[in-house]
């Protein structure tokens, strides 16, 4: 038992000399200037006889590398002109960023509506859509009467055409670009690119027609006859001079043969008289495209035929 006490007292010993000991060279490391902690750094020789102070300390502190001074009204033109050169050279991230610490400063001056109206334009150049339609319907709303308050809004409308997403996503961000379409040729009816808006509004509308086309077709190939009726109705209605109309009218054609033939008797003869008038509507209101469907014919005909026997058969 002696024995272990001795050894663990040994070794506290040591321990203390070893702390004091390393306290001592750290003391001396600092007095005579080579001492490097967080804080401090000095390098002065420590026999100058001087007095070491913390703003001496402060002096010989590393200086920051690569920190950009912050753009004030002193500084203003100076900035101005990086920003002017890095967007002529197609940096636009780098004039972005000037262009945003010089804005503020330039409100209520002659270079506000250029450096917003340029801002907006990195973001468009640089593919970025979402910010350049934020920022150019902004200078649009700041600077309604200048000559590029147009412009501004025909590339915001460009912007939230490009981030139009997929016809099987969520719709709504189309919607609202058709909406802006449509508000910039009311405000701008005469201008030069209301024919570019229109293609636009093609386009968009296209897409809107085709998740509601796939729609119908999911209906149609899980047997939801109902359903089919309904959303043909609606699609017609909605959107009558799509390229997808006049399949949609053949779609509905067998889609109500198809109804008919799995019906009770008692429901076999309205449907197969609604077949017949899907049949109608492809072959009067789609004749340029009705020849593409062959087999409605036959579809038709065969209709026919199922309403003549139930007439003969209810005769009897």
């Amino acid at each position: 038992m002696k024995k272990i006490i001795n050894f663990y007292y040994k070794i506290l010993v040591l321990s203390i000399i070893s702390i004091y000991f390393c306290l001592n060279v750290q003391a001396n490391s600092f007095q005579s200037g080579n001492y490097t902690g967080e804080r401090y750094v000095y390098y002065a020789p420590a026999d100058t006889g001087k007095t070491i102070t913390k703003r001496d300390i402060r002096k010989n502190l590393p200086k920051k590398k690569g920190k950009r001074g912050k753009i004030s009204f002193d500084t203003f033109d100076s900035y101005y002109s990086r920003a002017m050169k890095a967007y002529s050279n197609r940096t636009y991230l780098t004039a972005a960023k000037y262009f945003e610490e010089l804005y503020p400063l330039s409100i209520g001056t002659p270079y506000g509506d250029t450096i917003l109206f340029l801002f907006a334009d990195c973001y468009f150049q640089n593919k970025d859509y979402q910010l350049a339609a934020f920022h150019f319907r902004d200078y649009a709303r700041r600077y309604p009467g200048t000559e590029r308050a147009q412009q501004a809004s025909l590339n915001s409308l460009r912007a939230f055409y490009y981030i139009s997403p997929e016809y099987y996503l969520d719709q709504s961000g189309t919607t609202f670009a058709i909406e802006e379409i449509n508000n910039f040729i009311q405000m701008y009816p005469t201008s030069p690119h209301v024919e570019e808006c229109n293609e636009m509004l093609d386009n968009l509308r296209d897409k809107l027609a085709r998740k509601d086309f796939e729609i119908v077709k999911l209906y149609y190939n899980t047997g939801n006859y109902k359903s089919v009726q309904v959303a043909i109705r609606n699609f017609l209605k909605t959107f009558p001079y799509s390229k997808y109309s006049a399949e949609a009218a053949y779609i509905l054609v067998k889609n109500n043969y198809d109804y008919a033939k799995k019906s009770v008797d008692s429901k076999k003869k309205e449907r197969f008289l609604a077949c017949l008038d899907a049949y109608e509507l492809l072959k009067n209101r789609f004749s340029s495209e009705y020849m593409k469907y062959s087999d409605a014919k036959k579809i038709m005909e065969d209709a026919q035929n199922q309403i003549d026997k139930i007439n003969l058969k209810n005769k009897k």
